[in-house]
């Protein structure tokens, strides 16, 4: 077990986050884990060194590492064992095509579609909220929520428009989810880099009650509950009917 202590810095419910921290786990890792404020540590991140404005943020054996796919390649250096990208060059090259893939264009869908039901509905935030490390107590937190989702959900494009065109988009984006399953590139034995960053993400969509049981019935979401069994939150619905994917209605 390595005896370095990784702090993570990240934001209550944020897929990429856990991702992080479920690779540094993974890697035997004691994480320290502090959450920010969504909107508010795009900020705060600047200010404790980071070159980014993004989570997962890791300090590490004096090193700043932002995003998945940079923390996965720095743990595999320092801790070959289990790798998170594997060493076979096509094999390695597939997964991290799909980490990108993830990273640029999934994640984004799910981070808008949280951000625009939340919109709609607060009421279940402290949900989202299970197992943060604000600082402050959760109901308090909780109460303090509403200007901090009219600000994430306006910094993340999360209005009418781009959630509905996300909403018709997840057919697309799930068949290609299966696909990897498929191929073999996420869903092996050992979970690699993009099994961390499709399941935290697919994980998040499913705290919709919109969506989940629509993609509790895909491989993606057999998948995603199988790499990640536990994540915070729960919304109910709040999209209008006729938003939804056909098979999700």
């Amino acid at each position: 077990m390595p005896a370095v202590r990784a702090t993570l810095f990240g934001v209550p419910g944020s897929h990429p986050a856990l991702a992080g921290q479920l690779m540094l786990e993974r890697k035997g890792f004691e994480v320290r884990r502090l959450d920010m404020v969504a909107g508010v540590h795009r900020v705060l991140l600047r200010g404790l060194g980071f070159s980014r404005m993004t989570v997962p943020a890791v300090r590490l054996d004096g090193q700043r590492l932002q995003g998945t796919r940079t923390i996965a390649l720095a743990l595999d250096a320092m801790v070959p064992l289990p790798p998170l990208v594997p060493a076979e060059p096509e094999r390695r090259e597939a997964v991290l095509r799909a980490e990108a893939w993830a990273d640029e264009v999934l994640q984004p869908v799910a981070r808008r579609l949280a951000w625009g039901a939340l919109k709609r509905d607060h009421s279940t935030i402290a949900t989202y909220l299970e197992g943060a490390r604000l600082g402050i107590p959760v109901s308090l937190a909780a109460a303090m929520a509403p200007p901090v989702i009219r600000l994430a959900a306006r910094l993340n494009h999360a209005d009418d428009e781009h959630v509905l065109r996300d909403l018709r988009a997840l057919p697309t984006l799930l068949d290609r989810l299966d696909g990897f399953l498929v191929q073999g590139v996420i869903g092996g034995e050992e979970p690699n880099v993009a099994d961390y960053q499709i399941a935290t993400t697919v994980r998040l969509l499913m705290s919709l009650d919109d969506l989940h049981g629509w993609i509790e019935r895909h491989p993606a979401g057999a998948h995603a509950q199988a790499v990640v069994p536990r994540f915070p939150g729960r919304i109910g619905p709040v999209f209008p009917h006729d938003w939804l994917p056909p098979a999700a209605r």
